[in-house]
């Protein structure tokens, strides 16, 4: 993905990703369209299926729009969780993260 000049946006998830904090994540999410994003879940405690298809299809429309879109940091809970259910998230980490 070709990388815009201005520095990207952060997004710090909450500690709990369920369903109640799914149609807030997408409205967040929303609100940073058109902007380089990138995502702080180094807080995540738990994370629910519906919350993480939220943020692959975040990561996909990003993609579509030629921006970036990553992980700066994530929680190992969160790691584990999209490992456990099969979500490829490498592409999606950092540099500094990897």
């Amino acid at each position: 993905m070709k990388g815009q000049t201005a520095a990207a946006k952060e997004l710090s998830l909450e500690k709990v990703l369920d369903l109640n904090e799914a149609g807030n994540l997408h409205g967040k999410l929303m609100n940073l369209r058109g902007a380089d994003v990138a995502i702080d879940a180094s807080a995540v405690e738990r994370a629910g299926a519906l919350c993480i298809q939220v943020l692959m299809s975040a990561a996909k429309t990003w993609e579509e729009e030629k921006l970036n879109f990553t992980f700066s940091k994530m929680s190992d809970a969160l790691t584990k969780t999209m490992q456990l259910i099969g979500v490829n998230y490498d592409h999606l980490l950092a540099k500094e993260s990897k």
